[in-house]
């Protein structure tokens, strides 16, 4: 049998039609992949090919407040431990609950240095680590959560050096710096399936604690992926 030359150009307008779709809709899917391991584009290191997409862990931990509001960090004097709240009250976030996106700045800064001194650049440095109110509206539409697994919490090597050229009058007493390194996990819903990406993370935390005061207080966050060695 025998084809017209109209026959031949409906069956190829439709292919290009069912091809067009096809690349439409994988691109969908890899925007919302992508939405979900992606961060603050003014600090993110990564790329999209870089990401791993499976099942979230079952062993992922409850990180979305039980009220609905964030709880306040307990107050220490234990420098270690107080940098490790930090860092989770950084990464841990739940974008399904009814939580504005400025209250993780805001809990941050409340165990700010109480001088004040080091809050505007706390704010900004805060700001590199969190999505943006744009990334946080598309982040819920997937139900997005995330959380850090940390590995190590220590003293860098370098910060005695900077001890010593910042001189005697340079630091208050009892400041301190830890880096941090771990995984940063996110999980969320892609039409109906569980999807999630895990990324390394490092970061310094700059803390100050006694005998300056009695409980530690964040002073700075170093860039997100470029601690203090």
């Amino acid at each position: 049998m025998r084809y017209s030359p109209a026959h031949d150009n409906t069956l190829r307008r439709r292919r290009i039609l069912v091809a067009a779709a096809a690349a439409v809709a994988l691109l969908i899917a890899a925007s919302a992949y992508a939405m979900l391991s992606r961060d603050n584009p003014s600090s993110s290191t990564s790329s999209s090919s870089e990401l791993d997409v499976f099942a979230p862990p079952e062993t992922a931990p409850d990180v979305a407040p039980t009220s609905g509001v964030l709880p306040e960090l307990d107050p220490t004097a234990d420098p270690e431990s107080f940098a490790r709240l930090v860092a989770h009250a950084i990464f841990d976030w739940d974008t399904v609950v009814a939580v504005p996106l400025s209250d993780y700045t805001n809990r941050l800064v409340t165990v700010a240095d109480p001088t004040g001194e080091s809050s505007p650049g706390l704010v900004a440095d805060v700001a590199g680590y969190l999505p943006t109110a744009t990334a946080w509206s598309q982040l819920r539409t997937y139900a997005t959560r995330q959380w850090l697994a940390i590995d190590t919490a220590k003293v860098p090597s370098l910060w005695s050096q900077a001890e010593v050229e910042a001189g005697p009058d340079g630091f208050l007493p009892g400041t301190t710096a830890f880096t941090i390194t771990g995984v940063r996990h996110r999980a969320g819903v892609w039409e109906g399936d569980p999807v999630a990406s895990e990324h390394d993370v490092a970061f310094t935390v700059f803390i100050v604690c006694a005998p300056s005061y009695p409980d530690c207080h964040l002073l700075r966050l170093s860039r997100l992926d470029e601690p203090l060695g």
